[in-house]
């Protein structure tokens, strides 16, 4: 099944979190927002793992990067307003807004997620 990965998501399989057997089945096949996908090298060069390294970790995985564009923009601004209660974050709603346009489930580990409803399959991982 085609899923879009959260920060979280991946980062529980590269860490090797809680969550990874619900991630893992979906590597294969899962996208994943440029916008996350900077969120996940950030975490990984702030804990000195180097830039070759960090690459071939996220590409073992073969993952279809998705870019951030005008349409992605747009609806991830308006969710704002939908999820400011929550306080996500701009790619916290990048990755809401993949999910939203192309209608496809999102995995997170992220439980406030849970209590949205905004159109979009939410699958908690833990």
């Amino acid at each position: 099944m085609t899923c879009i990965l959260d920060t979280s998501a991946l980062l529980a399989v590269i860490l090797d979190e809680p969550g990874i057997e619900r991630v893992r089945p979906h590597l294969g096949s899962a996208q994943i927002s440029v916008v996350n996908l900077c969120e996940v090298y950030t975490r990984l060069f702030e804990a000195g793992v180097p830039r070759d390294a960090a690459e071939r970790e996220i590409a073992r995985f073969e993952l279809r990067v998705r870019s951030f564009r005008e349409t992605h923009a747009i609806e991830t601004a308006m969710l704002r307003s939908q999820t400011r209660h929550l306080g996500l974050s701009m790619g916290d709603r990048a990755c809401l807004s993949l999910a939203k346009i192309n209608g496809l489930p999102i995995l997170t580990a992220d439980r406030a997620w849970a209590q949205l409803d905004i159109g979009v399959d939410i699958r908690l991982i833990r």
